[in-house]
């Protein structure tokens, strides 16, 4: 009977110590388990610890860059003054336009179609918006340089002016009226030259035969003096240097001022 409960005891604590060790690989295992979840959690934390570290890295070291942009910017925008304001202004018709030509302009050099150059005698104006200012170059266009008949014609210049440059430099086209200049009579030059030639033709005559030599002589001067004035023309119609001249639009005109 002893023996039974002896063996019976025996049982109990081998089972007893059976399922303790059970338990204890059980919660080893556990254990192991977590241990391993907190180092790859701990691995991810590194991880990311190292790439934010990295990301600190790679913004200090761009930071002088960007600071050095955003000062070349505001430099560059206290440097920069602002965009002008542009508009367009329309000179009317019959706007006043008074040059002064750079130089002489005559029948004797100049062909038509010819171009020429003048300044603004004064600013031109558009209400109180100055368009060209005193001294403003000006071109000009020849549109008839006659030389004129021999004898009788006389010689005709006229200009207009085609193009003008505004106060910021930039060259407009124009049209204006025409301005004409026709020379001045040539007769009492052409009758001295007459009566030379009858004068020369005179003191031949004598030298040749006497008064009746003097008379043919008188004749063959004054033909002579007339077939030179036959081959000469009368003078040149010319406007001097530094004449002022004073022209109108002939139309509209829309410039763009700042």
């Amino acid at each position: 009977m002893r023996i039974r409960m002896l063996l019976i005891v025996v049982g109990v604590l081998m089972l007893a110590w059976g399922c303790s060790r059970e338990t204890v690989s059980s919660d080893k295992e556990a254990t192991e388990q977590e241990i391993a979840k907190m180092e790859e959690h701990l691995a991810e934390m590194k991880k990311k610890l190292a790439e934010e570290k990295a990301a600190a890295e790679e913004a200090a070291k761009q930071a002088p860059e960007a600071e050095q942009q955003v000062a070349h910017a505001k430099r560059t925008a206290k440097k920069t003054p602002p965009a002008p304001v542009v508009k367009k202004v329309t000179l009317e018709a019959g706007t006043p336009i008074t040059v002064r030509t750079t130089s002489t302009i005559s029948t004797k050099a100049a062909s038509t179609g010819e171009h020429f150059t003048a300044s603004l005698e004064e600013p031109l104006m558009a209400g109180m918006k100055m368009i060209a200012p005193k001294g403003a170059r000006v071109d000009g266009v020849v549109v008839e340089s006659d030389k004129g008949g021999r004898v009788k014609g006389k010689a005709v210049l006229a200009v207009t002016l085609a193009s003008l440059t505004t106060g910021s430099g930039k060259r407009v086209e124009i049209a204006t009226n025409t301005i004409g200049n026709q020379a001045k009579s040539a007769k009492k030059k052409d009758a001295m030259k007459v009566g030379i030639g009858a004068a020369v033709g005179t003191v031949i005559g004598a030298i040749a035969g006497g008064g009746k030599g003097a008379a043919i002589g008188a004749g063959v001067g004054a033909g002579a003096g007339g077939a030179g004035v036959l081959l000469t023309r009368g003078n040149a119609a010319e406007i001097p240097s530094e004449t002022v001249l004073h022209f109108e639009l002939a139309g509209p005109v829309t410039v763009t001022v700042k």
